[in-house]
């Protein structure tokens, strides 16, 4: 499912037009970000967890050359899936 599927998806459960749809997945999916830019997490009770974790700087090799190279240290996003997606699923 991309994007656009679960624009439809929202626009159909909720018997809104796809443009309202596409509005409050924007919002939804924003206020996420501007929360992990913060270093906050956003809990969905039921769903999950997104967080931010900090990777440390480490070494890595170039596939081609086989040569040593310095990887800098970055934060990067992270989601824990909830008990009841869980269970969902399984």
């Amino acid at each position: 499912m991309n994007k656009g599927d679960l624009i439809n998806k929202i626009a159909e459960s909720a018997g809104l037009t796809k443009a309202q749809a596409e509005n409050a997945l924007n919002a939804v999916l924003g206020s996420v970000t501007d929360a992990l830019k913060k270093d906050d997490s956003v809990t969905l009770v039921g769903f999950g967890t997104f967080s931010v974790s900090q990777r440390k700087a480490r070494s890595g090799r170039n596939p081609q050359t086989g040569a040593t190279i310095k990887i800098s240290a970055k934060k990067q996003a992270k989601f824990k899936p909830g008990k009841k997606l869980n269970d969902a699923l399984n």
